[in-house]
């Protein structure tokens, strides 16, 4: 028997449809809720005073109406037209422009709690009419009511108010619009009534907050129905340009890379790097006690990359534009001809004058004007003390991501405190870098001595050596330090030992080449002994032949003197006669 059991086939189950998005077109905020706001629904946004409610609520429209072509409403009942005109204006946007071509209309709505009575059954009946009348005269998508307080003011009894509450939002939900509705925050609840969050399909908080006396903002999804979305805390900036909120969790990392390498200004820098110094694209971090050199080295930095022709934009919290040209005359280093003509530019500014979300607009700012190829941020520590340390390494984190993006080359110094772990850098900045260089003081012999050297570079084969650099009126030179049993000496104490090292070579140069005297004495002196033995051996065998001669002589002439006395003694001649007739003369024996 089949078990039905064993033949059942468990097939996915189909995904849900996906709610309908609306898109804000703020910067960030999109990204946080998925999105955008829930279509056709109404959404709640709520805070204190100066945290940016109207202006959020007013972007939405702004933006509906030129990027999404969207036509919207904007009811106000504390603000009049022309004072959200000049207000709006502040972002950047046109909001009577975009009303005389009808994309938007601004109805201004006044009530006056004082002129408000309740006697008998009191509804919002009139003011549905009124907004339904401004949606169909633009065909309006979107609908902004701010505020909420300024409506329900001059009423007293909780009951009414709740159900006209609650008309409201079903009145705006049927009418099919996106809408976007501000009230001010409650002391122990969201809202001063307690019950527009529960209403809303979609609650977003504005917070402004003050820490160490630097003022922040901050914006959170507290409620979003049918769909997911970022629920941390994330700070956000109103800027020239709008709102932005830029959250860390909505960063992906999926940026394009370079294998391109760029010199460091410094060549004995860029051999320790494989002798081609940074990838492009990369994120760079300088560590280093107060007064090793981190500001030159991000000076020749800049200053070789502008001589490439690229534009660098140099972020200082701690020197003047002019006073870091001055200083670095002292180098031989010259910026001015790169300030002229456009390829250098200087941004300094007080850490105390603004959070970190302003700085952060600002920076952004000045990249999206100037388009650097290189940006130098001396020092990112200056900033730390704006915020805590989560926020501090999130900022961090959205300017290299924002950067990367780009493929723009950036260089962060960071400032090492005395008694803190020299490879431990502010805010665990280290893990966000690609490169990491550290700078040291080294202590010796009475003086104080500057040290570099590589403590990580992704994806490149670099030196894990320890040099010794110095800063004179000529610039920068890398040198090796010297290593040996006692240590790694520095500053004079190297100099003496190279002193050391030197005489003991010439000292062996010396005797090595008095050695070689010696023996070409030798040699000489056994040449000439050759020499004379060569000659001796000639004049004997010049003698010797003379002799031979002599002898030759003697021997041939006795001969001859013996065949002539032979012959005048014919006695001593013995003639004989052969067999055939031959006569045969033969000497006698004596």
């Amino acid at each position: 028997m089949t078990n039905p059991q064993k033949n059942h086939v468990l097939r996915p189950a189909p995904r849900p449809a996906r709610l309908p998005r609306c898109p804000t077109g703020i910067q960030g905020l999109d990204e946080i809720t998925g999105g955008g706001l829930p279509r056709g629904r109404p959404t709640l946004v709520c805070g204190g005073a100066g945290c940016g409610k109207t202006l959020l609520a007013a972007e939405f429209l702004v933006r509906g109406a030129v990027q999404f072509d969207e036509p919207g409403v904007l009811m106000a009942f504390e603000e009049t037209e022309p004072e959200l005109n000049a207000n709006v204006a502040s972002l950047g946007f046109d909001l009577a422009g975009l009303v005389r071509r009808k994309k938007i209309l601004v109805d201004y709505v006044h009530i006056e709690p004082g002129e408000i009575q309740e006697s008998g059954d009191y509804d919002l009946e009139g003011l549905f009419v009124r907004i339904n009348h401004a949606i169909d005269t633009i065909g309006a998508k979107r609908v902004v009511l701010d505020t909420l307080e300024a409506l329900f003011s001059g009423l007293r009894n909780e009951a009414i108010l709740r159900a006209e509450l609650c008309r409201l939002f079903r009145w705006l939900k049927d009418k099919g619009v996106t809408a976007v509705i501000t009230a001010e925050r409650g002391r122990e609840q969201l809202t001063r009534h307690g019950l527009e969050e529960y209403v809303s399909d979609c609650v977003i908080l504005l917070d402004h907050r003050v820490n160490d006396q630097i003022a922040t903002r901050h914006l959170r999804v507290v409620k979003y129905r049918g769909a997911m979305h970022g629920t941390n805390e994330f700070p956000f900036l109103i800027g020239e340009t709008g709102i932005s909120v830029l959250p860390i969790t909505s960063l992906s990392l999926n940026h394009q890379v370079s294998t391109e390498r760029i010199a460091t200004g410094i060549p004995r820098l860029d051999a320790m790097l494989g002798g081609r110094g940074f990838f492009r694209g990369s994120s760079v971090l300088l560590t280093g006690t107060p007064g090793t050199g981190k500001t030159i080295i991000s000076a020749n930095f800049a200053h070789a990359a502008a001589r490439r022709g690229e534009r660098v934009l140099f972020f200082s919290f701690e020197e003047s534009p002019n006073q870091i040209i001055r200083n670095l005359h002292s180098i031989g280093l010259r910026l001015e001809p790169l300030v002229k003509r456009g390829l250098l530019r200087f941004h300094s500014a007080r850490p105390s004058l603004y959070g970190l979300e302003m700085h952060l607009a600002t920076m952004f700012k000045e990249i999206a004007e100037f388009k650097p190829h290189v940006v130098i941020v001396d020092p990112i520590t200056s900033l730390m003390d704006s915020g805590t340390d989560s926020e501090c390494k999130g900022m961090v984190t959205r300017l290299i991501d924002y950067l990367k993006g780009g493929q723009v080359t950036t260089l962060f110094t960071s400032l090492t405190q005395g008694g803190h772990a020299l490879q431990q850098s502010e805010a665990a900045m280290s893990s966000l870098m690609d490169s990491w260089i550290l700078l040291q003081d080294y202590e010796g012999n009475g003086e104080r001595n500057r040290v570099l050297y590589v403590l990580k570079a992704r994806g490149m084969a670099h030196s894990n050596q320890i040099r010794e650099f110095l800063i004179s009126d000529r610039g920068i030179d890398v040198v090796d330090a010297y290593i040996g049993p006692s240590g790694v000496l520095t500053g004079s104490a190297r100099a003496a030992q190279h002193s050391l090292e030197k005489a003991a070579v010439l000292a062996s140069q010396q005797e090595a080449a008095q050695l070689e005297r010696e023996v070409e004495r030798k040699r000489a002196a056994l040449e000439r002994q050759i020499s004379g033995l060569r000659a001796d051996h000639e004049t004997e065998a010049v003698e010797l032949r003379r002799i031979a001669e002599q002898v030759g002589t003697r021997t041939f002439v006795l001969g001859t003197e013996r065949a002539a006395s032979g012959r005048l003694r014919q006695a001593d001649i013995k003639v004989a006669t052969g067999r055939r007739g031959h006569v045969r003369a033969e000497k006698l024996p004596a």
